[in-house]
């Protein structure tokens, strides 16, 4: 009886064990991702601003 106590209990823990690694694996990624469209944001409006003062420069 003992030992078909302590696989239960085993199980639970490793299977909780489980699940909070895959949460925050999934945290992990979502994190990422928003880090990288901001980067991505950020490179954009710089493009922009670059093309925008270039394109003034060549106008006067």
């Amino acid at each position: 009886m003992g030992f078909g106590d302590r696989g239960v209990i085993a199980d639970r823990w490793s299977s909780r064990i489980l699940w909070i690694c895959a949460i925050g694996t999934a945290v992990g990624l979502y994190m990422v991702a928003v880090e990288r469209q901001m980067q991505n944001r950020e490179k954009m409006m710089a493009e922009a601003l670059r093309a925008a003062e270039s394109g003034t420069d060549g106008a006067e």
